[in-house]
């Protein structure tokens, strides 16, 4: 009944009744009322409608004719893979060149000095300067075709994207090198992808490139240009031993003055020989081609077009390495689109300060950083107060986010999240993040948080970084979304770790247009990841969800067996350990003469110090890492976690060693994906394992 027609069957009486109540009811309850109906009406007046999903998010894919129970993403019309979105697109090299016709020529790469704003590059200065890159290629005698490389050893900066697309002009392929693969590593691929020139950003790298040839491990190299400024010293040490030293500057010149017409690549010709790290061994050369980058770019843009497709105004900061294809692809996806792409300035500690230069509208990162902006935000809020008000307004936002809302202009993040947004530039719009695994806790948080659209991928260098991706809409955290539209997905029994396709669980198999077409030179590893059916075995063990979405459950390369028959997968152990508040890493360890696990662990710096003073326990972070009380709380807390995640008894660690100093890629432990070197863990950590092992008894 409306109001008026209450008031219209009230008798008079009952009117001047309730008129007396009204009254009588005090001011400040009557403006508590008003401001109430005035905040509920705000928040229905600005509360923005659900992101509509491209399909049914409780079928997010669907599995194709012909057995095996492989599964496609539900977007394609058909079990074809998705092999381009734009028809003018099917190599690297005309996605630029449709980059150059949407910008209308407007700004393409960004760089910036110390304390200065953003310097830019147009489209056309950047074809330009590429032609002249690639011209002064083929007048040192390359060939214009897929079989000529190019060595790139840089950080990311503007350099690196017109050496790339001066590569594509002529049809010549991109090897990255990047220093954190040590000097042995570098070497390796000097010498397997037959590298006679490469471009370097610092004088150092290119010292350290001479020493491989005065020591007659790369004689191959012929040539070496760098992007900064190098004293004569260089030169004559480079002459010495017969690598010519030449500037950036000095070689584009040559190319402008030899200019040549550009002989551009076929979609299946290379593009890119990307080696990757590993875990143990040489480095492996992944062989990408243009139908790889293409494909992979064109399903990111198929599965997020109708939500959100970047163009002119979007800006990306480019940070993480363009040696990986992550970052790869996503720099694809913004030159083919005319958008901008701001460089860091080279110092991950400066980031911030770029962030907020920049401005950025396309972000995106890798779970470490992730992780420590979570902490960080937590870290400020550091009373009772702060720590509840953050959240219940997370919460707040998190029942949005349930409901498919994403967005940054609610009361809470006009309260409390504004300031983390500012702290990004506060024009972020999409954040994505692969190349390892996140918390669903920390996503969750950071999604509500940054109030943009943020997905999670996962995939590998060989399947061209993507192979699943998060379905617009559906903003729940613990799996990595859907089969892109590029490839289909399948699994495959790992009987030894009783994972069975039948029951929608095992290996993680991709076949499509994305998958790469082998490793260097080296026919028995692409045996090994490639089986005869063109299937990419990832080592990783995965398992349906009912909604068609697919979960990471465990990892299959890395397992071992106790003494007593029982197999460990370590890496599964360490991602429920690492949930742990004092513990930053932990390395599992276990060996089949002995029947139980043990583990390194290394406290969290900044966490450990306040919360083993809780537990009554002092001292400085070197001496907390000494100190046998919280080695035994941190063990009980480690325990208390597997069995909440539901570990058997076999799988819980019986003893660890404290460690003071993180894995890093610096102290070699680490590979520069952030994955544990097992091996050389097992060998740093020798002495404490074997003290472990004598002195724990069960």
């Amino acid at each position: 009944m409306q109001a008026h027609e209450l008031f219209r069957h009230l008798r008079l009486p009952e009117l001047e009744e309730l008129r007396q109540y009204v009254r009588s009811i005090p001011t400040n309850t009557l403006m508590g009322f008003g401001a109430f109906a005035a905040l509920t009406t705000f928040w229905y007046a600005t509360r923005p409608k659900a992101i509509k999903p491209p399909c049914d998010l409780a079928m997010q894919s669907v599995e194709i004719e012909g057995g095996e129970h492989a599964r496609r993403s539900t977007l394609l019309e058909s079990d074809e893979p998705l092999t381009y979105f734009y028809d003018d697109i099917r190599t690297l090299y005309e996605g630029f060149q449709r980059g150059i016709r949407v910008s209308d020529n407007g700004p393409c790469l960004g760089f910036r000095k110390p304390n200065q704003p953003y310097e830019w590059i147009s489209y056309k200065e950047v074809a330009d300067q590429a032609e002249c890159v690639g011209s002064a290629l083929i007048q040192k005698g390359f060939k214009a075709g897929s079989e000529q490389y190019v060595g790139i050893f840089a950080q990311n900066r503007p350099e690196w994207v017109v050496i790339e697309q001066g590569c594509y002009a002529y049809s010549l392929v991109v090897v990255p090198l990047y220093d954190t693969l040590g000097a042995e590593a570098i070497t390796f691929i000097v010498t397997r992808a037959e590298l006679s020139l490469i471009f370097c950003d610092k004088p150092e790298k290119a010292r350290m490139l001479l020493d491989g040839v005065e020591k007659k491990l790369t004689p191959v190299l012929k040539t070496v240009v760098l992007m900064d400024s190098f004293d004569i010293d260089i030169v004559e040490r480079g002459k010495k031993c017969g690598v010519n030293i030449i500037s950036m500057k000095s070689f584009e010149s040559l190319g402008r003055a030899n200019r040549q017409k550009p002989r551009p690549p076929a979609p299946d010709d290379l593009a890119v020989i990307c080696f990757t790290s590993g875990t143990t061994g040489n480095p492996k050369g992944a062989m990408i081609t243009h139908k790889n980058i293409v494909s992979d770019c064109s399903a990111f843009v198929m599965m997020t077009e109708s939500v959100l497709l970047p163009d002119r105004d979007d800006i990306l900061i480019s940070f993480l390495p363009l040696a990986h294809m992550f970052e790869r692809v996503v720099e694809t996806a913004m030159l083919c689109h005319g958008a901008k792409i701001g460089f860091f300035q080279g110092d991950i500690r400066l980031l911030m300060d770029d962030l907020k230069m920049l401005q950025p509208t396309i972000f995106p990162v890798v779970p470490r950083l992730l992780n420590r902006m979570f902490d960080k935000i937590f870290g400020q809020a550091n009373t009772a107060l702060k720590r509840w008000l953050l959240d219940f307004a997370s919460k707040r936002k998190e029942a949005e986010l349930r409901s498919g809302i994403i967005r940054n202009n609610s009361l809470w993040d006009k309260l409390i999240f504004h300031k983390i947004q500012a702290s990004l530039g506060g024009r972020v719009r999409l954040m994505i993040t692969g190349a390892a695994p996140v918390s669903a806790t920390v996503l969750t948080f950071l999604r509500a948080a940054l109030g943009c659209q943020f997905y999670e991928g996962y995939g590998q260098t060989e399947c061209t970084a993507g192979c699943s991706l998060s379905i617009p809409g559906d903003w729940t955290a613990g799996h990595v979304g859907a089969p892109m539209p590029c490839n289909h997905i399948k699994l495959v029994d790992v009987e030894e770790m009783n994972y069975f396709a039948a029951k929608g669980e095992g290996e993680v198999c991709v076949k499509g247009p994305n998958v790469f077409k082998g490793y260097l030179k080296d026919p028995e590893k692409t045996a090994e990841a490639l089986d005869k059916d063109g299937w990419l075995h990832t080592g990783d063990v995965g398992k349906w969800l009912p909604n068609g979405a697919l979960k990471i459950i465990d990892r299959k390369k890395h397992i071992f067996k106790l003494a007593q028959g029982e197999y460990i997968a370590p890496e599964k152990i360490e991602n429920v350990y690492q949930r742990s508040e004092p513990v930053a890493q932990v390395f599992v360890y276990g060996e089949s003469l002995q029947a139980f696990l043990i583990a390194i662990v290394v406290p969290d710096p900044e966490a450990v110090c306040p919360w083993a003073k809780k537990r009554g326990i002092q001292g400085s972070y070197g001496e907390l890492c000494r100190n046998k009380d919280l080695k035994k709380a941190i063990l009980e807390d480690l325990l208390r976690l597997g069995k909440e995640a539901g570990l058997k008894p076999f799988e819980q660690v019986k003893g660890i060693a404290l460690h003071s100093e993180l894995f890093s890629v610096e102290n070699g432990l680490l590979t520069p994906t952030l994955k544990a070197k097992r091996p050389e863990l097992r060998k740093q950590f020798r002495p404490e394992i074997d003290e472990l092992y004598a002195t724990i008894k069960v």
